[in-house]
């Protein structure tokens, strides 16, 4: 199997519609887009769960960090969607199939969620949809969702949206704002051949949401 690509105007990045969300490319060039990936790394929920590697502490880093998200699209190791109201083209967080392994057909999931728009389904209706891309376009087997130890939200996404439990990995994500300790893991898969679940359900309404780990 080849490599995802898209290189070129002709092979132009998807955007993905259903559920009530557009899930589109980030632009590194576009000062909103910058802003709103700036606030959601630098939210206190996101930095309880998540622990990049590079921090992104202003503009300038948070615009370096969305140009890097479009070089691993155009390599094929990586997609990044910005998550919008399909009704009004509010943005409402991220999604990203990462680390892709196109001869062992395998990716890691990862997604957040704006604060003003959590409690509405985001986070489950966006994994709806990028997992339905990712086992088709894409033409993964396997798709994992990690998340850190305790974080309860993340598990019922995961598991609402097919993504079975499959253990605990031990201290395989940094703790929360360092990078010399260790915190354990909860993995999450579902592959191409398990059946899909019903999300008819999926709509906007009051409920918990927020987002995995691994973005």
């Amino acid at each position: 199997m080849s490599g995802f690509r898209m290189t070129s105007p002709a092979e132009p990045f998807p955007e993905l519609h259903g559920h009530g969300l557009l899930l589109r490319p980030w632009d590194p060039e576009s000062d909103v887009d910058v802003a709103a990936w700036l606030r959601g790394v630098s939210d206190p929920e996101f930095q309880r769960w998540n622990t990049p590697l590079r921090p992104v502490r202003d503009i300038d880093g948070a615009r370096e960090s969305l140009r890097s998200r479009t070089e691993s699209a155009t390599d094929g190791t990586g997609v990044s969607f910005c998550v919008l109201d399909e009704s009004d083209g509010t943005t409402l967080g991220h999604i990203g199939i990462n680390e892709i392994d196109s001869v062992m057909r395998v990716a890691r999931v990862g997604y957040w969620v704006l604060p003003e728009a959590r409690g509405r389904r985001v986070a489950l209706r966006a994994l709806a949809l990028t997992s339905r891309f990712a086992f088709g376009a894409i033409r993964l087997h396997r798709l994992e969702l990690g998340h850190a130890l305790g974080h309860e939200v993340s598990c019922r996404v995961a598991e609402r949206c097919g993504f079975r439990y499959e253990g605990t990995l031990r201290g395989a994500m940094f703790e929360a704002g360092r990078h010399d300790a260790f915190r354990d893991v909860h993995l999450h898969a579902r592959i191409a051949t398990d059946r899909a679940p019903d999300l008819t359900d999926t709509s906007a309404r009051p409920g918990q949401d927020s987002e995995a780990g691994r973005p």
